[in-house]
């Protein structure tokens, strides 16, 4: 049987009410008694109630991650970090799946801000209006995804955009097509505007070619229309798209990158998998969860001088999907 409350009141030499008080580190208890309390209890192995700890702290000690599509490789990637870093900070996390549905998102939230202290919603797919809604109720960060002074994570998006164009201008490549993801994602949008800007600085004639599903069958669905562009490389949405890509180009005869180059977005641990290898720009994604986390701890924690948001760098990795633009 594990140590009790008042196995650790007995090693402390104090009452059980002060060692509850102590563990949930209230300002009635002297910091030397905290200590000497928090010391005992690791000697012994003694865990709090959580039900109990969230009488006294008002706090359940749970976190909720939203995410739109654990389906696609990129977000367990993230789960993993933020399940990860919650275990070191004695939160459990539920996690759930939208499906890419902004409605189901919005029934989740409603349904796991009445049991959580804080949400974690990454690339989520409401509203500015609804997302100010929810921060309004319940502690909120976001990952992928900004909103105003709402505390988020983000990639860096607008470097790693410039780091493709200008790897494929490096290569001779002059009109390069992008198939980007669905309009609601935010992530998407700052792509696009970042190859934009990228394309204008180095003299690329970038070719957008539409919005298509970020899924292998949406890759498939958009590579004719890459084809019929006449461009002599893509930047995808993310690596399921490009993988979709190079699946159609190969069924009709396309060898890439003789014939095209593909650059993905997010380095899914596929990518590398792929023949040929998938150039790509990496995302760091458990460090995205990890710095959440650390994120909602400072919201909870009510940390003065809290900045809100914090860009993570992002990396073009080249393989085997990129070369030379053809002479002629």
């Amino acid at each position: 049987m594990g140590a009790t409350i008042r196995d650790v009141a007995r090693a402390a030499g104090v009452s059980p009410s002060t060692v509850s008080r102590a563990l949930a580190m209230s300002d009635l208890v002297s910091p030397a008694t905290i200590e000497r309390v928090r010391r005992a209890a690791a000697s012994l192995g003694y865990e709090p109630n959580p039900v109990a700890r969230g009488l006294i702290t008002g706090r359940t000690g749970n976190l909720g991650m939203i995410v739109p599509d654990l389906g696609n490789p990129f977000f367990p990637g993230v789960v993993k970090g933020v399940q990860a870093r919650a275990r070191e900070a004695d939160y459990a996390v539920f996690v759930a799946d939208t499906d890419e549905d902004a409605a189901l998102e919005a029934r989740l939230v409603r349904k796991l801000a009445k049991q959580v202290d804080a949400l974690v919603l990454c690339s989520s797919r409401l509203t500015d209006d609804e997302l100010r809604a929810v921060a309004a109720d319940v502690a909120l960060v976001l990952l992928n995804r900004k909103v105003d002074d709402i505390p988020a994570i983000v990639p860096d998006n607008a470097d790693g955009m410039r780091q493709a164009i200008a790897h494929l201008a490096a290569l001779g490549h002059r009109r390069v097509g992008v198939t980007a993801g669905p309009v609601s994602s935010w992530t998407g949008s700052e792509r696009v505007a970042g190859l934009r800007a990228a394309a204008r600085t180095a003299g690329v004639d970038l070719v957008e070619l539409g919005n298509f599903a970020p899924t292998f069958q949406g890759g498939v669905a958009a590579a004719d229309i890459v084809l019929a562009a006449g461009v002599s490389a893509v930047v995808a949405y993310n690596d399921v798209m490009a993988l979709g890509l190079m699946n159609r180009f190969a069924a009709r005869g396309v060898s890439v990158p003789a014939d095209i180059s593909v650059v993905g977005c997010d380095d899914i641990p596929l990518a590398a998998m792929s023949n040929p290898p998938l150039t790509t720009v990496a995302v760091p994604k458990e460090p995205l969860g990890r710095a959440g986390v650390d994120l909602v701890r400072r919201l909870l924690e009510r940390e003065e001088g809290l900045t809100p948001r914090l860009a993570l760098d992002t990396q073009l990795l080249v393989r085997g999907t990129t070369g030379p633009v053809r002479p002629g």
